[in-house]
């Protein structure tokens, strides 16, 4: 893991601001969902990106009632109805 040698401290509800070198850095924009992971003894913070309900892949990735699906498999469904 890499240090920045940007230091926060955690305001009284328990949040912290992410510093705008970072956000731009990561291509985080307002409102962007954050994924919080937990690595021993780490806080890991990540730009949420969808992911396939039945692969997992994060590569054209669509909403179809409210269930993310990727091309590749949203093929497949489309082979299996004919």
């Amino acid at each position: 893991m890499k240090s920045t040698g940007i230091v926060r401290k955690v305001d009284e509800l328990g949040r912290i601001v992410l510093p705008i070198e970072l956000r731009r850095t990561l291509n985080i924009d307002l409102r962007d969902p954050v994924e919080i992971y937990v690595d021993g003894q780490s806080i890991v913070l990540r730009k949420h990106e969808p992911t396939c309900v039945f692969c997992g892949s994060n590569k054209k990735v669509v909403t179809f009632k409210q269930k993310n699906i990727c091309a590749a498999c949203r093929a497949e469904l489309g082979e299996e109805q004919q």
